[in-house]
């Protein structure tokens, strides 16, 4: 596929970092013909990577950084989350609806994500990090869409 665009962002694993990240990320999205259910299914699922990131990733240490990257191709839109913080050891289990490591969560974060996606792949590695890969197919817009 080829890229049409990307942005990266970086930050601080601060919870008041969820709200930038999944406004800047549906700020970008909107250069696609999304619809505003499509936009606020972006939203979701950035902000409980993000959430995730900072709340399991990282433990709620505010010292470490969040990496995000969203790439439009004509196909649609790809959201990366990436942190290195402390990895999950059984990513089926984690991803199992109602799982959660904390007891006071829903564990229904990747639940949202998956099914606000068309793809979503997650990598990690025990003490290294975890990365979620969602992909959503949603076309170009207006005279763009009709060049390419």
């Amino acid at each position: 596929m080829k890229i049409l665009n990307r942005c990266s962002i970086d930050f601080t694993s601060i919870p008041e970092n969820v709200g930038f990240a999944r406004v800047a990320i549906a700020s970008f999205a909107s250069q696609l013909d999304c619809t505003l259910p499509e936009l606020e299914e972006i939203k979701v699922a950035v902000s409980e990577a993000v959430g995730n990131a900072i709340l399991h990733g990282y433990r709620n240490k505010p010292d470490h950084i969040v990496h995000v990257t969203a790439t439009i191709y004509k196909e649609g839109l790809e959201i990366k989350v990436s942190d290195e913080g402390v990895g999950i050891r059984d990513i089926d289990l984690a991803m199992q609806p109602a799982y959660s490591t904390d007891p006071e969560r829903m564990g229904l974060g990747f639940v949202f994500m998956q099914s606000f996606s068309d793809r979503m792949q997650v990598d990690s590695q025990p003490g290294k990090g975890t990365t979620v890969m969602m992909f959503k197919q949603i076309g170009l817009r207006g005279a763009r869409a009709r060049a390419n």
